[in-house]
């Protein structure tokens, strides 16, 4: 069995994988680290691998006990990855990008591939029907968007992001919901129809936090799959189990 520990900005994402089945998750805040990492082990004491892989802060030291037990790979720029990486700078490369080609790298061989992770920020990252990793684009998230135009702003209040189904905002709440959600909406539209017109057979696959509420409003033929990144971080494990 093996351990995936997600360390996000918001939140740490804790799953057990038995052979390539996801049989267990937890997304939990910082603080519950400890306690769910506990009742993990001792729920699934056959676990003899684990990955962790950080964007946000944790506290590295509750690792240790674990890698007393089981063997722990850390994802960096230099571990090995299933897929050629072509990125000019691939030392600022984000780890949650790396796992999100890896699960595209292994489901979706020989297609292109266009991965799209609607989280803190919007990133877009393509694959080639080659298993060359070209690079993508970022951009920010939906709720990024309203702190921003809160906090550089001097009355625009700080909204929580809702679906929305108007065209037309009748309140200065409305109106910066629909200039967000419609925004992003038309930008990842506008992602895909490039790329379509770039590369043939086309495989889009949308995940992340948001991708549920965003998954409706767009049109084109998607794969959406909330758990793509942690299959990721799965296979980069065993890719180098040896």
């Amino acid at each position: 069995m093996n351990l995936i520990i997600d360390v996000g900005n918001t939140f740490i994402k804790l799953a057990v994988f038995h052979a390539d089945s996801l049989v267990h998750k937890d997304v939990i805040k910082a603080s519950r680290f400890s306690e769910a990492l506990l009742k993990v082990n001792k729920t699934y004491p056959d676990i003899t691998k684990c990955i962790v892989s950080s964007v946000g802060k944790f506290d590295k030291n509750l690792l240790l006990n674990l890698q007393k037990k089981v063997s722990v790979l850390h994802l960096t720029k230099a571990t090995k990855v299933p897929f050629t990486n072509c990125y000019t700078t691939p030392e600022t490369l984000g780890v949650d990008r790396i796992a999100l080609v890896s699960a595209a790298a292994v489901q979706f061989s020989e297609k292109n591939v266009l991965i799209i992770d609607a989280g803190s920020c919007i990133t877009y990252d393509f694959l080639t029907a080659e298993n060359k990793y070209l690079g993508g684009a970022i951009s920010p998230g939906l709720q990024m968007r309203f702190k921003a135009m809160h906090t550089f702003t001097a009355s625009l209040p700080l909204l929580e992001l809702k679906r929305i189904d108007f065209l037309l905002g009748n309140s200065t709440e409305n109106s910066m919901q629909v200039g967000v959600f419609k925004a992003v909406v038309n930008e990842i539209q506008g992602f895909i129809t490039q790329y379509k017109q770039e590369y043939d057979d086309l495989t889009v696959i949308l995940t992340g936090g948001d991708a549920e509420i965003l998954l409706d409003s767009l049109k084109n033929d998607i794969f959406a799959n909330s758990n793509f990144l942690l299959e990721g971080l799965h296979y980069i494990l065993e890719h180098n189990k040896n």
